[in-house]
This record gives structure tokens, sequence and C-alpha cells, in this order.
């Protein structure tokens, strides 16, 4: 017991230095592709009003929330009126719909942030962890779906992966699909739900719940299942859609995001996968989701949710959107992928004496624009202090004792060569390059 008392609470980490460099690398790689885009940047709470967040992910959703409990004279009714952000997008939704007529249209955004979700911690599965969104709000063109798709690759590009696949389906070809087999209306949203369980469960398994928890007949859920999980999933779902017409403008969508996406992403990542239906209940078109080997799960996806703002209160704007899941990505980068920053120079401190020159180098040199550090221990050998600044994977080292002071000279030296110069103090910086 005693030594989990410093442990973070389940589903949560803490970031030490060489893990936040990591992090920061593939933030700043996903910001400046997001920004060349145009995306703006946007950030709201962490919190919201736990009635924006409920009723917007579907039942399964909604019971990951993270609710906070009232507070003062109300924390003994056990209730609770604010929740952690689930994901970015309703909070973005809030933002229009409160700030619509101040916004630009289209509004692009991005945001970079935690979210929290009251889940079950697992391999790249936290309570706690970061998106990268983005969302184009008040398209209706296709163009926007495909942008926000090629904006996903450029970003997996930027961070170094390659070896993914864009799995791509509309929930109105799922809702076509639906009607075709007769599933009564009243129960197509649980249905939907219970079908996005196919990548975790088996078919059978699949086709039991449907049976017994969405009282669905036997005879339509084992044909609906097999054909969404057959070889020729995409040929049996256009053919079901033929006499659908919401169905086939579905099918559109995606055949229109596949050919907008394809020369960024390249044609061989984009798979129509009739299978994939992502359970958020706020999306309303193009639904995506990109997968790669060694990861359970997504590291990205998105899609068209173009009520969403309106059921919060605010106007009937469509939009899309995707996001990344940092953690999963960090997970499947190599050891090489993120390379710490070196140090460009460490300063000894041969004696006492030497103590106020090396402060001195070392604001020289970062007002140059470099970095340095001044040896904080106690041993006065200079053995020891070069081992430091080998430890520290400086560049160089600043050697300042008596035969330098008397000369009025610092002695440079290159860490990976071991050789040595003589310098002034002032030509400290020019010596020393960026």
């Amino acid at each position: 017991m005693a030594s989990q008392q410093f442990d973070p609470p389940s589903g949560t980490r803490d970031f030490l230095a060489g893990d936040l460099r990591v992090r920061e690398h593939v933030f700043a790689a996903i910001r400046d592709v997001f920004q060349r885009y145009g995306f703006e940047p946007l950030q709201t709470p962490a919190f919201e009003r736990l009635e924006t967040l409920t009723g917007r992910y579907g039942d399964e959703g909604d019971k990951l929330i993270f609710k906070i409990l009232r507070r003062g004279e109300h924390e003994a009714s056990g209730d609770a009126d604010l929740a952690l952000r689930y994901d970015m997008t309703v909070p973005l939704a809030r933002v229009v719909a409160a700030y619509g007529s101040q916004l630009p249209m289209p509004y692009k955004r991005f945001v970079m942030g935690p979210v929290w979700r009251a889940d079950r911690p697992g391999r790249g599965r936290f309570r706690e962890f970061a998106q990268c969104d983005l969302d184009v709000v008040g398209s209706t063109s296709p163009l926007a779906d495909g942008e926000v798709v090629c904006a996903i690759a450029d970003a997996l590009a930027a961070v170094g992966l390659g070896d993914y696949t864009i799995l791509i389906n509309s929930r109105r070809a799922l809702t076509g699909l639906l009607r075709a087999y007769q599933v009564p209306a009243e129960v197509g949203g649980q249905v939907l739900i219970t079908l996005d369980k196919l990548d975790k469960l088996k078919p059978d398994e699949v086709v039991g719940e449907l049976v017994d928890e969405r009282s669905l007949d036997p005879a339509t859920a084992e044909a609906l299942v097999g054909d969404l999980t057959a070889a020729d999933a995409v040929d049996r779902l256009r053919a079901a859609l033929a006499d659908d017409e919401d169905g086939r403008a579905g099918l559109a969508e995606v055949d229109r995001v596949i050919e907008s996406a394809a020369p960024v992403a390249g044609a061989e990542r984009l798979v129509f996968t009739p299978r994939l239906v992502r359970g958020l209940g706020y999306y309303t078109g193009i639904i995506f989701e990109v997968v790669a080997e060694g990861m359970p799960g997504s590291i990205a996806g998105g899609g068209r949710y173009d009520h969403l703002i309106e059921s919060l209160g605010g106007p009937d704007i469509p939009a899309v959107g995707g996001s990344l899941g940092v953690e999963r990505i960090i997970g499947l980068l190599s050891a090489e992928a993120v390379t710490a920053p070196r140090l460009d120079v460490a300063i000894t401190v041969m004696s006492d004496e030497d103590a106020a020159a090396a402060m001195d180098f070392a604001a020289r040199l970062r007002h140059a624009g470099r970095s340095a550090e001044v040896y904080l221990g106690s041993s006065r050998k200079l053995g020891r202090q070069l081992r430091w600044a080998a430890e520290r994977r400086a560049r160089y080292a600043l050697i300042y004792g008596q035969q330098e002071r008397d000369a009025g000279l610092v002695t440079v030296r290159d860490m990976d060569s071991g050789d040595q110069q003589q310098v002034a103090p002032d030509q400290l910086a020019v010596v020393i390059g960026a």
C-alpha cells in the first residue's frame, strides 16, 4: 500500500522530461500542419455544464462522462452539475452557438488539450488523455470533409507515421442499410451502437446482443452482421442501398472523400469500410477512423455532425471534424523518431571565486540564443564536471580556471571531438554556433 500512495490515479500518468520532449515534438508537428491548412487555435474550459455534454455521445458514451459534484452548501446532495469535457467537439459546438455571429464562416479551428473519460484503462486507453482536433464549421462542401482527412494524413506524416489505414463510411449509408433490412426506426440507434462493437466482439456475439438486447429478429440480425463482415461487404452494401435515395447519397459521400483525399493520403490508405459505425450519436454524414498495425482501436477519427450546434440551442450550422489520439500515436513511434535536443554549452565551475564568471558566461550565451547550464554540483574536479557535461549531451563545455582567469580567456572544449581552443569571453557566442 505504501508504494502505491505515490502512483498517479489509475488511467493517468506522470510525464518526466523525456516523455514530455516526445509529446512536445508531436504537438508541434501537428500544430504546424493544422496552421498550414489555415485552422485557427481555440481554447475552452476543462469542464462544461453537465447538460451540455449528456445526450451527445449515445448511451455508452454518456456513461463515461466524469461528473463533478455540486459544491459548497449543495455538496451533501450528491448531485452533479458540471463534468470534465469528454471530447473537444461538443465544446466547439457550444462556442459556435454562443459566438457564431463573431466568427468567420466557414470557421476553421484546431484545439489541443486533455479530455477525460471514466473508461477502463488498458493498453493505449487512458482516463485522461490528449486530443488534437480540427474542424470546419459552416460548410456543406464535400471538400471540407476531404480537407479534414487530408490534414489528418499530413499530420501523421509530420510525426513520422506512414503505416496506417483510413477507414471511411457514412452514417447516411448506415441509416439506409437499417431501412433496407427493415430494422425498426425506434431501435436503429441502439442497433448501430451494437454494430460498432464488431471490431471488439466476434460476429456471433454481436448477433446475440442484437437479438437479446435490441430485440432484433434473429434472421435479420444474422443477415445484417453477415453482410457487414463479408469479404465482399462493399458490394453487398451498394446492392442493398440501390433503391434507397439517402443511402445512395451516403455512398456518394464516401466516394467523393476518397477521391479528394487520395492525392494527399494515398489511395491505397483510403478504404471504404461498411462495418465502421463510430458510436458517437451526433454524426450525420461521413465518418472515418485511422487504424495502425500494433495498436488496438483507432489512432484518429472523425466525421460530419451537421445538427450538433442546433441541438445546443444555436443555429443549424453544418460541421465536420477530426481528432488525433496523441497517446496512441506516441505509442507507435520508434525510439529514434524523436531525438531529445542537445544542450549547447555546459559551463564548469572550478572554484567558488569563478562562480560569478560562470554565471556571466551563461547569460551572454543565453542572450545570444544558445542553451547553457552552469554546473551546480559540489565537486570542483574537472573530470567529474566533464562527465556531467557528457550526461547533459552538451555540444561544448566551458572551462574557466586559474590559467584562463590569468589570461582573460575561456577554454571551449568540443565534447564530440575533444578539441579545445581558448577565446575571449565576448567572442563566445560567435565561436559557439547556434
